[in-house]
């Protein structure tokens, strides 16, 4: 008869449940390191697609454009050229000044975003300093219902509301008539954009847009207009 004693222990087996859970917890824990890798992997790519695409988008507001330069207009009224890669202040609005192939401003492009019906519509649009207005627009990103809200970039009758006036005051401290969007058939003056009918939610974002954008940037731009009318 054997007095020695056995120390072998046994493990406590896994329950399905348990199991079931490390196994998702691995297979959540692989996902994450897959998605942070292709998103720190393709990060720089779509960056630089971005930046084509505004560019694009810059020479079709202001068609007279050879060449831009990137401008933030800062809190504190001065203006910084955009380095590559530099992130905005906070309060900075980031601007694209327009030059024709003698180097001479033609025109300014900035984005401004607005709720539209579905969600919030961004567009670049272009300001001339020569004449204060509006030239025109496009439309940077929209997830409007398509066939009514894609009808800002399509009508013709809606796109006869440009060129729009965009005049600041005497003190030049803001725009000297609010840029808005009024009731289809009811525009008086040449800073109201008449409304589509059918798509007047989609109408108004266009107008807030611009508005809010123009009244905080043209006022930082105008002090500035000089050093701006020459290509740097």
């Amino acid at each position: 008869m054997s007095c020695g004693m056995n120390n072998t222990q046994t493990l406590p087996q896994m329950t399905p449940a348990v199991a079931m859970i490390r196994t998702l917890g691995l297979i959540a824990a692989l996902c994450g390191v897959i998605i942070v890798a292709a998103y720190q992997g393709t990060y720089d790519a779509v960056q630089e697609n971005k930046r084509i695409a505004v560019e694009r988008a810059v020479f079709k507001v202001v068609p007279a454009a050879k060449s831009i330069v990137e401008y933030f207009a800062l809190a504190d009224g001065k203006l910084e050229k955009v380095g590559a890669g530099e992130t905005a202040q906070s309060g900075a609005i980031k601007f694209y000044a327009g030059y024709d192939k003698d180097g001479r401003l033609v025109g300014i492009a900035a984005e401004g975003a607005a709720k539209g019906y579905a969600d919030t519509v961004r567009i670049l649009f272009a300001w001339e300093p020569a004449t204060q207005q509006v030239p025109g627009f496009g439309v940077v990103s929209s997830r409007e219902t398509p066939g009514i809200g894609d009808k800002i970039v399509l009508d013709k009758n809606f796109l006869a509301n440009f060129p729009l006036e965009a005049r600041l005051r005497a003190d030049g401290q803001a725009l000297a008539h609010e840029i808005q969007t009024v009731k289809h058939g009811s525009k008086a003056n040449p800073w109201e954009i008449d409304a589509i009918a059918g798509a007047t939610i989609t109408s108004r974002a266009v107008g807030k847009a611009i508005n809010d954008a123009a009244q905080i940037l043209l006022p930082r731009i105008r002090p500035h207009l000089d050093t701006l009318k020459e290509k740097p």
